[in-house]
């Protein structure tokens, strides 16, 4: 093999494996797995209406990637939490329950998209009271609505979700599936990684060949 084609399988294997850990290719959530889900948590008490929104996106599961669109608004004097420092803030009891999410979900080929703070209140607002005002927004990219499942189905993140509540007055957060995502990492590294491997073999090896 020469050391031109070394290169191109070098940087198609590397993006395969990256294509590979990026995708869910496991088949839709099954309805054994969702009972067992909505089983466990509902004996280790959870809020029963939270279970059932859970429940109702897992059982629509088509397998596919999707996006999670949150706004935010911090509480301003937050009570003590067990487990964090007295006197914590809502940005610090935020930070504690992020310290287990944003992990588990980079582990699994998920990750924030979007992330940052309002300079304006809701510039449209229909059919909702209350929703005027907001601190901050994020969209966060999940691999499957299965990998959403092992994420809050950890004891770990069971332990620590208290502090993200603890650290809000009120939240959204709505799932979409997407139809155009011009933003979607498989797209981007393959453009970039096709651009650098195309530069290389035109500034390398076509030099030697002159």
């Amino acid at each position: 093999m020469t050391t031109r084609s070394k290169l191109w399988l070098t940087s198609f294997t590397l993006y395969a494996v990256f294509f590979c850990w990026y995708t869910d290719f496991r088949a839709p959530l099954t309805e054994q797995e969702i009972d067992e889900f909505v089983a466990v948590r509902l004996a280790d008490g959870a809020d029963p209406a939270q279970i059932a929104r859970a429940e109702d996106l897992f059982r629509g599961d088509t397998g596919r990637q999707f996006l999670m669109f949150n706004a935010i608004d911090y509480n301003e004097a937050p009570d003590d939490v067990e487990g964090a420092e007295p006197g914590s803030s809502a940005e610090e009891l935020m930070a504690l329950y992020m310290q287990y999410m944003l992990p588990a979900m980079l582990a699994r080929g998920s990750h924030p998209v979007i992330m940052g703070d309002t300079f304006s209140g809701a510039m449209d607002l229909v059919g909702i009271d209350g929703a005027e005002e907001w601190d901050s927004g994020a969209v966060l990219r999940y691999r499957s609505r299965r990998t959403l499942m092992d994420i809050i189905g950890n004891p770990e993140f069971r332990s620590d979700w208290h502090f993200k509540h603890a650290a809000l007055t009120k939240t959204i957060a709505f799932p979409i599936e997407t139809q155009l995502y011009l933003v979607d990492l498989r797209w981007i590294l393959g453009l970039l990684m096709l651009a650098v491997t195309a530069l290389l073999d035109a500034f390398v090896f076509s030099k030697k060949s002159a």
